[in-house]
């Protein structure tokens, strides 16, 4: 039976109570469901409208005039040439400008077929269930329609040329985008005389004249779209080049933006194509109907943010997590004798940050101005995991912002394979990160604390007095404590800092390709003159190859030493707790006491040592984990079946996840070339 309210409202049109937009807002508002998720529902109004206009001749009439009404009575071009595709503007500037808009929106237009259509569909999750809706279901509806009924042909004339010169403004954009020099930089040969960008428009601009002579004649039009759909073709060729060579040449936002923008117009333009072609049939060919979803869709976030954010800033965080996962190779030992140079490596940076951590504490024994106090913490740090880079040492929880990049990347792999191998080689991989992780934490931890200890005993024994008081001794140990201090905040805090230095150090990998700059460090007449041109191009290489280590290291250094002095200045009880910093001042509080401490107390210290280790590690590895799938269109749910395989695994093979096997899997060449007997070159 036909929806009592459909059939109100075509009776309230055909009796001239109510204007033919009007008419259209209460039609889209009977046929909008309770919920967008809802989908059954909007399926069932759409079937009961086409149902309604098949069985009454009257309604489908008086729907099809208030249809042509709209078109005729606004200008059409807008929304076929802006909605939904990004602006001539920078990224930055398109950000503002939504913000602004979504605080202050903009006044609607009568004349405008894009701001009318706006109004329409004016409920933010209307392109929800318009999306739902079937192809089938939207073609019954036009069916029902009857458009062969229609004798108004002038009304359809008008539509097509607008239609028409909106093909020549997104022909003309997609030309102007195609040659702009963020792209050329990338692609060169887009600049060639070949280039299908600068034949796009001359096709374009013949296939319009012969339209316009066809629809003037009432025939069909002697160019067809076919030579301007394998330029197309050929553009999103040269756009896919591109994106490739951009991972090795860098990426940048408006790059990114500029190739969105590209991507969107040739989308759109072949849209229109197709809605233009002579024997185009709606009832055949559901182009009309995707597209009015996509103006749904981009209408209902025209004001949204993140949207923006998201779709412009996703190849360039692949690219931040790709250049961290080039890193994170290096965290992940393949073999026995892999997993024992990344313990003397940890054992390395363990000493140092022995040092560092007595450095911390002389210098807030010497009661620096607040801020001069905070940059001088900051400064100790920065220049501690430098040094630690520098003599290719590791400090255990920089390691998950590195290694998740490298795992989504496996996890990307096996999506695309969905084979039970590439699900076991996943999980081998990740017991390579656990237990390199595992020797990494061990060798920091177990250095450091004796570093620290000797410094204490050394420092009393030449001093005749302690690193620090009795009084500052009690208060790093209760640091420690994870029940009566906030020790697993603070050590959340540094995982997130330790996370952003993962992308410090991506991004700034990435700067250095885009920008140029070990190529102009090489070829820099100052430092040819000074340092030789052998030493200018060393200095270029290495800078390729470390400014985002240097970079996040530094970042992070500062991260650590500042937040302890601005949550004083806020008020706010905000400080970082990091497991190997713990692990030296634990020393330092437990020979400043003389280790008169009862047993349990001494062992509750050590467990929250241990559970800062652990919230460092859980909180960095996920939110990197978290962008680089993201950043690769997944999520995490394609980390499920994972699960399952790992806890087996460790039940079968509990060792394997701490000390990797004599002979590791996928490495035996390589041990055997270093068996006992044989010589390394």
């Amino acid at each position: 039976m036909p929806n009592p309210t459909l059939d109100a409202i075509f009776l309230s049109l055909q009796q001239g109570e109510t204007t033919a937009a009007a008419a259209l807002a209460d039609l889209v508002r009977s046929l909008r469901p309770s919920s967008a998720d809802n989908h059954e529902q909007a399926i069932m109004n759409f079937r009961a409208l086409a149902w309604l206009l098949e069985h009454h001749a009257d309604h489908r009439q008086a729907l099809r005039s208030a249809f042509l009404d709209l078109l005729t009575q606004t200008r059409q071009i807008p929304l076929y040439t802006e909605s939904g595709i990004l602006a001539n503007t920078s990224f930055f500037t398109t950000l503002s400008k939504r913000i602004g808009e979504r605080l202050l929106p903009m006044p609607t237009r009568e004349d405008s077929l894009q701001d009318r259509f706006g109004r329409l569909f004016r409920w933010k999750q209307d392109h929800i269930w318009l999306a739902a809706i079937p192809d089938e279901t939207w073609q019954q509806l036009w069916q029902a329609m009857a458009w062969h009924e229609e004798q108004d042909r002038s009304s359809w004339i008008q539509t097509r040329l607008q239609m028409l010169e909106s093909v020549q403004i997104l022909s003309a954009r997609v030309t102007a985008i195609g040659l702009e020099p963020e792209l050329v930089r990338v692609y060169p040969d887009i600049e060639r005389f070949e280039s299908p960008f600068l034949h796009l428009n001359a096709e374009v601009l013949k296939y319009a004249d012969s339209y316009r002579r066809a629809l003037a004649e009432h025939t069909h039009p002697q160019e067809d779209d076919k030579h301007i759909l394998v330029l197309l073709e050929q553009c999103e060729l040269i756009l896919g080049k591109i994106r490739k060579n951009a991972s090795r040449n860098g990426i940048s936002i408006n790059l990114t933006y500029q190739a969105l923008r590209l991507l969107q117009s040739m989308n759109r333009l072949r849209a229109l194509l197709a809605l233009l072609e002579p024997e185009h049939d709606p009832a055949h060919n559901p182009a009309l109907f995707h597209l009015l979803v996509d103006f749904a869709r981009a209408e209902n976030r025209k004001y949204s943010v993140s949207d923006v954010f998201k779709s412009n800033t996703e190849l360039l965080a692949l690219q931040v997590t790709e250049h961290a996962g080039r890193h994170g190779e290096h965290y992940i030992a393949e073999s026995r004798r892999e997993w024992g140079s990344m313990a003397r490596a940890a054992m390395g940076a363990g000493l140092i940050v022995g040092i560092m951590a007595l450095i911390k504490l002389l210098l807030a024994q010497a009661h620096l101005p607040l801020l001069w106090e905070g940059l001088a913490y900051g400064m100790n740090y920065a220049i501690g995991f430098i040094i630690v880079q520098l003599l290719h040492f590791t400090i255990a929880t920089k390691q998950p912002a590195m290694t998740a990049a490298r795992i989504a990347a496996a996890l990307h792999q096996q999506e695309k394979s969905a084979s039970r191998v590439a699900l076991d080689d996943l999980a081998e991989l990740v017991i390579k990160v656990l237990r390199t992780q595992f020797i990494a934490i061990l060798g920091n931890v177990l250095l450091a604390i004796p570093t620290a200890a000797i410094i204490a005993f050394g420092w009393h024994a030449l001093t005749g007095s302690t690193v620090v008081s009795p009084d500052k001794a009690r208060h790093l140990l209760h640091d420690l404590d994870p029940a009566s201090s906030l020790a697993l905040p603070h050590a959340a805090i540094a995982g997130v800092f330790l996370f952003l230095s993962g992308l410090i150090a991506g991004y700034y990998d990435n700067k250095a390709i885009y920008r140029r700059i070990p190529e102009r460090l090489a070829a820099h007449p100052l430092l040819n003159k000074l340092l030789g041109r052998h030493r200018a191009w060393k200095l270029g290489h290495y800078v390729e190859h470390n400014l985002g280590a240097l970079a996040g290291n530094f970042y992070f250094g500062l991260f650590l030493g500042l937040t302890g002095t601005i949550g004083i200045m806020l008020g706010l009880p905000l400080d970082i707790r990091h497991i190997t910093f713990s692990a030296a001042n634990l020393a330092f509080g437990l020979v400043t006491l003389d280790f008169q401490l009862p047993l349990g107390m001494v062992a509750v210290y050590c467990g929250g040592l241990a559970l800062i280790g652990m919230t460092n590690l859980a909180v960095s590895f996920s939110l990197a984990l978290w962008v680089a799938l993201r950043s690769r269109k997944l999520d995490g749910r394609q980390v499920l079946p994972l699960l399952p395989l790992l806890l087996k695994r460790f039940v079968r093979q509990p060792l394997q996840f701490f000390i990797p096997p004599a002979t590791a899997h996928g490495n035996r060449a390589e041990d055997a070339a270093h068996q006992p007997g044989q010589q390394e070159h």
